[in-house]
């Protein structure tokens, strides 16, 4: 007696319906890492950011050699075995002084980037789900901070401060929030009316409950990338003060103090004065842009399968 395989199709799909409902769904951040993961730019940036971070911790020791210490007789030596990147005008190696800078110049985008995290999320939210007059008022106040020119708001605390690292941060970070606020506030305003707010409100959660666990977690992506994309602006708003004798004071390096040191030397023939921070400048920016886009493109819902 022959059997055909034709009655056999039905319970194979019954099998691989059964598969599938006992299969365990994937959360959103496994989802999210999943599209992440398939997305070989976005990795690449991820590792040249690690590897970046490592050489900024460890740079400055494997060299020998001591940032701010001088030697004029190794005055502009071109790169060798001695000087990987070669020295400077006052002969200090430039290898050292790049990833010291580096720590100074991640650490300043980091930390922009933390501060104008919290302060945004804080603003946007409260400004989102309160309404209103309320909201008017607030986002009033946001839109009298945007029109300040930037450059007027760093010179002025330049005087009052005094130049430095701390100056530096609290400039970047007196205006950066102003985007992330607006984001969340966007976010919130579109969320705050469906049925689980809703049904939090009924229930007698207070206004900072339904915030902080209903509204944040589910703008977290956006928060994440916006975040991301946040740092590069931050290190090259620092660098560009740097460049422009505002940012940090010598004999402390950073990218862009090194930057504007090596400019005038490139016609004499010191490539690698202006070169190597350059280069290391658009690396890092590179790389956490095509990150923030490949974390865009992980979080975005439309792009699930």
């Amino acid at each position: 007696m022959i059997v055909s395989d034709d009655l056999f199709i039905p319970m194979r799909k019954d099998n691989l319906n059964a598969e599938a409902i006992v299969r365990p769904q994937l959360t959103f951040w496994q989802e999210a890492w999943l599209r992440l993961r398939g997305n070989k730019l976005a990795l690449l940036g991820l590792v040249v950011i690690i590897l970046l971070g490592v050489m900024a911790t460890i740079g400055p020791m494997i060299s020998g050699h001591e940032y701010a210490k001088q030697s004029i007789i190794m005055k502009n030596k071109p790169p060798s075995d001695a000087n990987w990147f070669g020295t400077d005008d006052f002969g200090r190696d430039v290898f050292t002084r790049v990833w010291y800078g580096a720590r100074i110049s991640l650490f300043v985008g980091l930390t922009a980037a933390l501060i104008d995290f919290f302060i945004g999320v804080l603003y946007g939210g409260i400004a989102g789900y309160l309404g209103g007059r309320i909201d008017n008022i607030m986002m009033r106040f946001v839109d009298i901070l945007y029109g300040l020119p930037y450059l007027l708001v760093v010179i002025l605390l330049m005087v009052v401060m005094g130049p430095g690292l701390l100056t530096i941060i609290i400039a970047l970070s007196a205006t950066g929030w102003i985007g992330m606020a607006r984001t969340v506030r966007g976010q919130v305003l579109q969320m705050k009316n469906s049925e689980y707010v809703l049904a939090a409100k009924t229930m007698g959660a207070k206004p900072f409950y339904i915030i902080r666990k209903h509204l944040l977690p589910n703008t977290i992506g956006i928060i994440i990338v916006y975040v991301t994309l946040s740092v590069p602006s931050a290190i090259f708003s620092e660098a560009f003060l740097s460049f422009l004798g505002l940012g940090i004071q010598a004999p402390m390096a950073s990218w862009g103090v090194m930057a504007n040191d090596g400019l005038p030397t490139i016609l004499s023939g010191h490539w690698w004065r202006l070169f190597f921070p350059a280069f290391l400048i658009s690396l890092t920016m590179l790389a956490f842009n095509v990150l923030g886009d490949g974390l865009r493109d992980a979080f975005d819902p439309k792009s699930r399968r």
